[in-house]
Order: structure tokens, then C-alpha cells, then sequence
């Protein structure tokens, strides 16, 4: 089993580097999530050097959230282009976070060339047209535990919808543990569920969910399948 591990601040990616290390089948991101007040804030030079390990697969987590913090938010889309313009000196993917701020997440996506990159849009709560403009600019939608809930109706809608090709699921854990689980602690185990639940919704078996979404893993994340696995 191969796990990507999303980096949320640089204080504590030297941790999590050396969790990845100790696991050849784990990797890695490299960024600062957009909640992320406290600590430092990233340079395109400080990015690029860290994503220049070789377990370090994608840039991000990073994007914009408007949904916890009021007043002006420039700095958070400024951290965001930030984080496009190291993925496109890198060539590495984007992993993109996005909360009531689709518009704005859209805008500077397409601003700054994050289509000559691509990436996946993180735990995706957002409408099918959000889906499909990100979609067009080549990410691919992600879903979480969030789709297994009974009022995430919209969300169960996008899950039916776009194509096989184009999914991955994920646990964000600790947070957003899935049905049965909700209101428990998260963890990797439980993106089975994940699949479970889209399987449901599309009325396909879990086995066509894992091939499809195991191979898209590894045509947006290449580096993984040229590491040897002990």
C-alpha cells in the first residue's frame, strides 16, 4: 500500500520527511496549508529546495480558505501563487485546498498556470462546475470521508458524476472520519469506506473503484513507481 502524506506547515515537514524516509512505500508534499497563520511563510526558493527530496512528490497542501478567518485575505492568495509558481519549477503536481473561496481558487489557478502542472483538488466539497473547471485545467477531484455522509447530497452528486478517470479518494486524516466512523479519530484504514461509498453511488464494485483510482495515483504521482519497494 502506497500513502501520500499532505505537509501543512514547514515547522513540522522535517518530521514527516523523516516519517516518508523511514517507509519506502510512504511520500510526500511540500507546503503550508492556507489556515496556517503561525510560523513561517513560504518562498519559492525555500519550496523548490525542499522538493528536491526524492520522496517529495507534489506541492501543496496549500489554496484558499475564506471559511475560519475574516478581513483581508491577500495574503492567502499570495501564499497560494507562491505555491503555483514553485509546482511549475519543479514540474510537480499541486494538491489544492479549497473553501468558500471556489471563485478566487479558479481565478488565480488559471492566473498563474497551474494547468501546466495539474494536481488534485483535496478533499473536494464543491459544486460538479467547480469540478469540471478544475478538471479542465487537468487536476483531479479528490474525495474524503465527507461523501459518505447522509447531508452531503451535492457532494454524492459530483461523485456520480465525473468520470472514473479523473477520482482519487483520501482520509484526510485525523479529521473527517468516514461512516461508520464519523466522530472518530481518522485514519488511512478507513479510506476503504471512501471507496465503498463511491462504489455505492456509481453502482460499480469496489475492485473497478481501486484499479481506477490506484492508476490514477500513480499517472499523476509518477515518482513512487520508480522507487524500489522492499
Amino acid at each position: 500500500m502506497y500513502a501520500l502524506c499532505a505537509s501543512v506547515s514547514l515547522e513540522r515537514f522535517p518530521a514527516m520527511l523523516a516519517l516518508v524516509d523511514a517507509h519506502p512505500q510512504f511520500f510526500a508534499s511540500v507546503g503550508v496549508h492556507p489556515d496556517t497563520q503561525d510560523g513561517a511563510d513560504p518562498d519559492v526558493s525555500t519550496l523548490v529546495k525542499l522538493a528536491g527530496h526524492p520522496k517529495v512528490v507534489a506541492i501543496g497542501e496549500t489554496g484558499l480558505d475564506y471559511y475560519r478567518i475574516e478581513g483581508d485575505m491577500e495574503w492567502q492568495r499570495e501564499r497560494f501563487r507562491t505555491h503555483i509558481w514553485a509546482a511549475r519549477e519543479t514540474g510537480k503536481p499541486l494538491i489544492i485546498h479549497t473553501r468558500s473561496a471556489a471563485e478566487d481558487t479558479l481565478r488565480l489557478m488559471r492566473e498563474e498556470g497551474a494547468e501546466q502542472v495539474g494536481g488534485v483538488m483535496h478533499c473536494f466539497t464543491e459544486s460538479l462546475e467547480t469540478a469540471d473547471a478544475a478538471m479542465a485545467m487537468g487536476f483531479h477531484i479528490s474525495f474524503s470521508g465527507i461523501v459518505s455522509f447522509k447531508n452531503a447530497l451535492e457532494l454524492k452528486e459530483v461523485a456520480r458524476r465525473i468520470p472514473l478517470d479523473r477520482m482519487l479518494v483520501e482520509t484526510d486524516s485525523p479529521y473527517l472520519a468516514p461512516s461508520p466512523h464519523r466522530g472518530k479519530t481518522n485514519e488511512p484504514a478507513y479510506v476503504l469506506h471512501v471507496a465503498e461509498e463511491i462504489a455505492r453511488l456509481r453502482e460499480i464494485s469496489l475492485a473497478e473503484v481501486a484499479e481506477f483510482t490506484t492508476r490514477n495515483f500513480f499517472r499523476l504521482f509518477p515518482r513512487p513507481l520508480a522507487l524500489p519497494i522492499s
